[in-house]
């Protein structure tokens, strides 16, 4: 009885790799831009199996570029200092001591120990910031509020940006040379100041500058909700048209806006596929990528 079981056991490891094996071939030397955040960056089981799942993916060809987020790490070492975190429509103020504490959280011991972790599990990872090479050149952002009356005003919340431009040219060097690049999201402007942007953006934006086959954004929700507070009312599939009216009806909001942006950026140009899946599911993105039915959303050009 136990060796039919173990029988029936590995023919079914079998159909799932033969399931997955169109995928492979279809996105074998593609790019895949993979946006890291939420409990899978604070969770230690959760983080080995996303580690495991990008070095897999770069053993069967695929090409994956990982961006990741920090905010809720920048605002615990900010306590920890004794300085109080303060948004504005969900951007943080940054002044110069958060700038600095935001490179220090973002660019060092968040971006190292991504690094290490994917080097421990068989890849080879190599670090980056916005200011390496040049790579996110970026402009002060002024975020705009409207009154009652409809007057618009822009504020200013210190160093926070917006991408003018991402330069390719040494992630498409890193990737040629069999290294998985790794990206912590801030920017230099012209002025020579650095910039904190969003995560969200700079996945959706580097997408773009690398032509990626795919856009994977890991959040802690089943995906988008028709009904935020029930995941049983997942929306498997988006087209951009529907968007707007999403947003309308309070559908897309919060925290789920810059991914949706992110996704629309990338499709705008030339990103085939954008997903917003559950970081909380171990291996979600191999559940997305490699299987006909997927586990997230799935943000399609309309």
């Amino acid at each position: 009885m136990n060796r039919v079981i173990r029988e029936v056991d590995f023919i079914h490891k079998a159909n799932v790799l033969i399931e997955a094996l169109p995928y492979i071939r279809q996105f074998s030397g593609k790019t895949v831009v993979i946006k890291y955040g939420g409990a899978a960056m604070t969770d230690e089981s959760l983080k080995h199996s996303v580690m495991k799942d990008i070095v897999l993916m770069k053993y069967i060809g695929i090409q994956p570029v990982v961006v990741h987020g920090g905010g809720p790490k920048i605002s615990q070492v900010m306590e920890q200092m004794g300085k109080k975190s303060a948004f504005v429509q969900g951007l943080r103020v940054t002044d110069i001591e958060t700038i600095e504490i935001a490179e220090m959280v973002l660019a060092g011991s968040i971006n190292k120990e991504i690094v290490q972790l994917i080097n421990q599990h068989g890849g080879r990872a190599v670090g980056l910031c916005g200011k390496d090479a040049g790579l996110i050149q970026a402009k002060k952002h002024y975020p705009q509020v409207e009154d009652a009356d409809g007057k618009i005003t822009h504020l200013d919340i210190g160093y926070v940006g917006e991408i003018v431009r991402v330069d390719p040219e040494l992630l498409r060097s890193l990737k040629a040379a069999d290294y998985i690049p790794v990206i912590a999201p801030n920017g230099v402007g012209d002025d020579g100041n650095a910039y904190n942007i969003n995560a969200d953006t700079v996945a959706g934006e580097v997408a773009v500058a690398l032509e990626a086959e795919k856009l994977i954004l890991l959040t802690d929700t089943r995906g988008i909700l028709l009904d935020p507070s029930d995941e049983t009312t997942l929306i498997p599939t988006l087209n951009t048209n529907q968007i707007d009216s999403y947003i309308q009806d309070g559908v897309i909001g919060a925290g789920m806006l810059p991914k949706v942006e992110a996704c629309t950026t990338a499709l705008a140009a030339s990103v085939s596929k954008t997903h917003i899946v559950d970081g909380r599911l171990k291996h979600a993105m191999l559940l997305e990528i490699f299987t006909s039915h997927g586990i997230g959303t799935e943000i399609v050009k309309a």
